[in-house]
């Protein structure tokens, strides 16, 4: 059996979707952890009203316009009826599976501002709850990969953790446990001269270096492209190849600023396998 046919008749199947429009950004959320993820996007209207289910292994495609601005981030533990009604462990947002504004504390954000020149970043300011990482592939500029592909579970202060059934499920931020001027940059604290980090962010910077640990850690955790796609992933492996579809093509990156054709890897076979079984693409 051609072990390329397999991902010829998925980018066969794909090309023959509706066309992607001029300037929009290819979104593609990816979870790779061993659970359910329930992403919460929000503005969401682009993003199939703000809130999904998204099983282990799974991936769906989203486009968004120039000029959204908005977050992404991953809910886990819910239990939604069939209305889309019940709360989440972490992440969650009033109740309900499609979300109309934030989420709640402690969670791992992903943060975007499209324009000419795309603004992005993982922050974990307001706490974490899973592994995650941003990817841009198709991009001009920097872009540079956004991630915190660590789980800082396992290393979590006990003052900070946040627990469910006993278990350690989520990191609090410094901030949200102490809520003083110095952990939360407020006050005589609300500049980045006086901000320093702080024990706790620094723990989180040792950990994820490319993500924000606290509000004025701008210089190494803010990044910019220009007419990227984005990958989001949940529970990312360091170097893990990540893939998008592009102008009918379907085209993947080792590294930040690396782009690689998926023909000719063995690799690109087993994903075209799993994306037959695991892809929606929402236009």
């Amino acid at each position: 059996m051609d072990l390329l046919s397999p991902l010829l008749l998925i980018m066969l199947m794909l090309s023959s979707g509706p066309k992607m429009h001029e300037c929009a950004r290819i979104f593609t959320i990816i979870n790779n952890c061993k659970e359910t993820v329930w992403p919460g996007i929000t503005p969401g209207d682009n993003f199939n009203g703000g809130g999904f289910e998204l099983k282990s292994r799974q991936s769906i495609v989203f486009q968004a316009p120039v000029g959204w601005s908005g977050r992404i981030w991953g809910r886990t533990g819910c239990k939604f009826d069939k209305n889309g009604n019940g709360p989440c462990q972490t992440g969650d947002c009033d109740n309900t599976l499609k979300c109309n504004g934030g989420g709640k504390t402690p969670a791992s954000l992903s943060e975007f501002t499209l324009a000419t020149l795309d603004f992005y970043d993982v922050s974990l300011v307001d706490g974490f709850n899973l592994p995650l990482s941003v990817t841009p592939v198709n991009g001009k500029g920097n872009c540079s990969m956004a991630s915190c592909d660590s789980d800082l579970r396992k290393i979590c202060p006990s003052e900070l953790a946040f627990k469910a059934n006993g278990k350690v499920v989520a990191c609090r931020s410094a901030c949200d446990v102490f809520n003083t001027d110095e952990y939360c940059c407020k006050g005589i604290y609300g500049n980045p001269a006086v901000c320093q980090p702080t024990y706790y962010s620094k723990k989180f910077k040792s950990a994820c270096p490319t993500a924000y640990s606290y509000a004025y850690d701008d210089p190494t955790s803010i990044f910019t492209c220009s007419g990227a796609d984005y990958v989001i992933t949940f529970c990312a492996v360091r170097n893990q190849p990540v893939c998008t579809y592009h102008d009918h093509k379907l085209v993947c990156s080792n590294k930040a600023n690396s782009l690689n054709p998926l023909l000719g890897r063995w690799w690109s076979a087993m994903l075209a396998l799993l994306l037959m079984a695991n892809l929606w693409i929402i236009l």
